[in-house]
C-alpha cells in the first residue's frame, strides 16, 4: 500500500494491485522459453560431443594391428554407455548406426585409412522441451584414421 498526499495535503492510501501479477505474466514465458531453450540445446551439443568421443574411441580402436569389428563396436558401446547413451558395455542400441570403411578393419595393411561414422536422429535420442530442433535432424560422430603398421 502506498501513502499519497494530495494537492489540500491530506493523505489518502493509494493500492496498487495487480501490477507485480501483470509483470509476472508477462515476463514468466520468455524466461520459461529461454530456460528450456538452453536446455534443449545444451543435451544437444552434450549428445554431439559424446558421439564423436565414441567414433573416436571406436577408431582408436580399429587401427591396432589386431583390431576386428568386434572390438570397434565393444569400444564405441563401452563410450557411450559411460556418457548414458547406450544400454550395454558390448553393443550398440538400435538407436544408433555404425559404418566402417572400409567396412572389414581386420587384416588391413599399414596406412590404410579408417573410418568411423556413428549415426542417430535426434528424435530417437534428444529431450525435446521445445521441439527447436526437429526430430529428423542427424547427429553425427565422425573420425579417421591409419592403420597402424
Amino acid at each position: 500500500m502506498l501513502t499519497h498526499i494530495n494537492s489540500s495535503g491530506r493523505s489518502r492510501n493509494v493500492r496498487r494491485s495487480g501490477n507485480a501479477v501483470l509483470d509476472a505474466a508477462l515476463v514468466l514465458p520468455i524466461l520459461l522459453s529461454l530456460t528450456f531453450g538452453t536446455v534443449e540445446y545444451g543435451y544437444f551439443f552434450f549428445v554431439k560431443h559424446s558421439m564423436q568421443g565414441a567414433a573416436r574411441e571406436g577408431c582408436r580402436a580399429a587401427i591396432v594391428p589386431s583390431a576386428d569389428n568386434t572390438t570397434v563396436t565393444q569400444a564405441i558401446a563401452a563410450s557411450l554407455k559411460a556418457a548414458g547413451l547406450n544400454t550395454s558395455n558390448t553393443t550398440l542400441d538400435s538407436r544408433f548406426t555404425l559404418t566402417l570403411t572400409p567396412s572389414n578393419v581386420s587384416g588391413l595393411a599399414g596406412g590404410t585409412s579408417v573410418t568411423v561414422q556413428l549415426d542417430t536422429t535426434w528424435g530417437q535420442i534428444g529431450v525435446r522441451p521445445l521441439g527447436l530442433i526437429g526430430s529428423a535432424k542427424v547427429v553425427r560422430g565422425t573420425t579417421v584414421m591409419r592403420k597402424e603398421e
